[in-house]
């Protein structure tokens, strides 16, 4: 059975879920019955950052426009785009092969957008069930998840997670923090000065 988080909750992925080397980071959601004329586009991006706590380069910004992480064995990779979110089970995924990712990533931060938002008048208090889980790719069995409670009524970017190194191992950290401003807000955050 897998463990449940809650926000600001920390659990090594070793301890877990001993030998856990190829995961996939499974991200859901649905939009509560609101309508706002126009479709929901939530985006699942990851962000991979060293010692500085900032993006390595603009090519470790994984997202829909760029889905694999630059190192030649691909460790991280974005599975494409759910314009809809239709339907139940994982929106978005990403993979992600622990062995493979480059010494000089840190930290890995999930984070889900919405597209579009201020155009569309759309924020998070207009979604609902949103949840971010890790499943061993080797037994298909989710070992840990993290489903969001909290009301996010004028946030339009989410850091779901962050996996990080720790003592040689990974771990995981709920994050659930909110942001205004979009995927630009989170950019703005990483972005090296």
């Amino acid at each position: 059975m897998a463990v449940s988080l809650a926000k600001g909750q920390r659990v090594s992925l070793e301890k877990i879920a001993p030998g856990l080397t190829e995961i996939f980071v499974g991200l859901g959601w649905d939009v509560k019955a609101v309508d706002t004329g126009v479709d929901f586009d939530l985006d699942a991006s990851v962000f991979l950052l060293g010692s500085n706590e900032k993006l390595i380069s603009d090519k470790h910004f994984i997202f829909y426009n760029n889905l694999t992480s630059p190192d030649a064995s691909k460790s991280v990779e974005h599975t494409g785009d759910n314009l809809t979110g239709a339907g139940d089970g994982d929106d978005e995924m990403v993979k992600i092969n622990f062995k493979q990712v480059p010494a000089e990533v840190d930290k890995i931060v999930v984070a889900v957008t919405i597209h579009e938002a201020q155009e569309r008048k759309q924020n998070f208090g207009q979604v609902q069930n949103a949840f971010v889980r890790i499943v061993d790719l080797r037994t298909e069995k989710e070992v840990v998840r993290y489903d969001l409670v909290e009301d996010y009524s004028t946030e339009t970017a989410l850091i779901m997670a962050e996996l990080y190194r720790k003592d040689g191992e990974w771990r995981l950290n709920a994050v659930g923090a909110g942001y205004q401003g979009g995927l630009q807000a989170l950019l703005d955050r990483y972005q090296p000065n």
